[in-house]
């Protein structure tokens, strides 16, 4: 089982799957363009201590320090972040913005140091809502579990395209269209991700909730930057980043009262995962499941032993395949695997996990609704999505208003464009964003927002 991924200061490691090549190997010398990372290794002095991900070299920025910074939030280095889209503008500024990778100072969710990476972005334009300049923590969708799929990365190489992976950095643009705004933006890597001491702790609640709120305060250490504490915060996060901003709206109270917030768009949040892993399982973004199994598997010692105990010598390999995977490698080597296929008695894993009470109860632990969020909350959730289930975020959105949550709900109803292929879950996130960006810029102009939860017992 992939349970850590220590730092190999002179070795190119890489996935046991990392040598399997793609369908798309062939093309991929002639689509790799500008913005792509380059495969080639590392030379020189960084070549002793940068590491080789599925044949993209993870800059030695990414190895955190022995020692860690007490404080959550606290910086531990920055370097400046070229970024992979960006025009000069007029009066010499580059368009967006000046973009600063980061890493900085967390506590994971065994209540251990932990250092995550990221990056801050000082956008041109001018904020003209009230107030100094804002600042929204943008909590990425789905990337992979391998440190080449980081956020951080995908800034500066939106297209990522090796004979050994492919990853597109398709929440860039609502960083640059929140930019735009003049809200300056702070991106999270989450525990794990990019970082190469140990393996994303995939849709990990706690790691995910704390990381974008210490995202915060490190983005208002970052030299030269215009946000400060008085500076209106808000959370911005689709699909694993919406899981990551609900759960960093519910745990902001106790874990840092010091970041109050405007403002948080929580899109297709995967809050019940008992029900999501069912969700995934067999679909086309069938490798999520591994990734989260993974995940836990390294947190959780309950889930570890019933993983241990249960999977199968393929459903090992093709874990530890994944462990080095971005989105597009697991859609093209396990769209559509069905997790059945992995086990020793042939039940899925979310059936393996139901039939033991501990793994169940460490899964449930997991659950995002118990708690009221702070601030108000924009949750929308596309009827048919069949990947993020529809029903479990709707849910939530209950669970809030209960606790007397803020929550403005909204349901998004498009088409039904296809069976478990990602359209039902992807169309959403574009369909709705010009309204979530909307709806957060008001929240940092100041404006209230009223809750429609009282519409509940009518919407879908």
């Amino acid at each position: 089982m992939p349970a850590s991924r220590p730092t190999v200061p002179s070795g190119r490691r890489q996935g046991l799957g990392a040598k399997r090549p793609l369908a798309a190997a062939a093309t991929a010398a002639a689509l790799v363009a500008a913005c792509a990372v380059p495969a080639s290794a590392a030379t020189g002095a960084e070549a002793a201590e940068s590491t080789v991900s599925r044949g993209v070299t993870v800059p030695a920025f990414y190895n955190p320090p022995a020692e860690l910074p007490s404080a959550n939030g606290a910086l531990i280095r920055t370097e400046p972040l070229p970024l992979g889209l960006s025009l000069p503008g007029l009066d010499g500024k580059p368009l967006p913005g000046t973009a600063t990778r980061l890493m900085y100072k967390s506590t994971d969710s065994n209540g251990r140091p932990v250092a995550v990476t990221g990056a801050y972005i000082e956008p041109t334009a001018d904020w003209k809502g009230g107030g100094p300049r804002p600042l929204v923590a943008l909590a990425s969708g789905t990337m992979g579990q391998g440190d080449q799929c980081a956020p951080s990365m995908a800034l500066q190489h939106p297209l990522t395209l090796t004979g050994e992976t492919v990853s597109v950095g398709y929440d860039n643009l609502a960083v640059y269209r929140l930019l735009s705004t003049g809200a300056a933006v702070v991106v999270t890597d989450y525990v794990g991700l990019g970082a190469t001491d140990r393996l994303h702790t995939y849709v990990n609640r706690l790691d995910q909730g704390h990381a974008l709120l210490d995202a915060v305060r490190a983005a208002r250490a970052v030299p030269g930057a215009s946000v400060t504490p008085d500076s209106r915060t808000g959370l911005y996060g689709y699909s694993q980043g919406g899981g990551a901003s609900a759960s960093a709206a519910e745990l902001q109270p106790s874990y840092a009262p010091d970041v109050e917030l405007a403002g948080s768009y929580v899109g297709a949040p995967p809050a019940d995962l008992t029900e999501v892993m069912k969700g995934i399982d067999g679909s086309a973004l069938a490798g999520a499941l591994g990734w989260s199994i993974n995940g836990f598997a390294q947190a959780d010692p309950d889930l570890r032993e019933v993983v241990e105990a249960n999977v199968n010598a393929t459903g090992r390999a093709a874990l530890e395949d994944m462990s080095t995977m971005c989105v597009g490698d697991a859609i093209l080597g396990y769209g559509f695997a069905r997790s059945s296929r992995w086990t020793n008695g042939g039940e899925s894993l979310a059936e393996v996990i139901a039939a033991n009470p501990r793994a169940q109860a460490a899964l449930d632990k997991q659950r995002i609704g118990t708690l009221e969020p702070a601030g108000p909350v924009r949750l929308a959730t596309g009827v048919h999505d069949d990947i993020v289930p529809h029903d479990q975020a709707r849910r939530l959105a209950v669970d809030w208003c209960r606790k007397g949550g803020n929550v403005t709900y909204e349901a998004v109803d498009l088409p039904n464009l296809g069976d478990k292929i990602l359209t039902n879950h992807l169309a959403p996130l574009v369909a709705d964003q010009g309204d979530a960006i909307s709806w957060l810029t008001d929240r940092l102009s100041g404006r209230p927002a009223g809750s429609n939860c009282w519409t509940m017992p009518l919407q879908r």
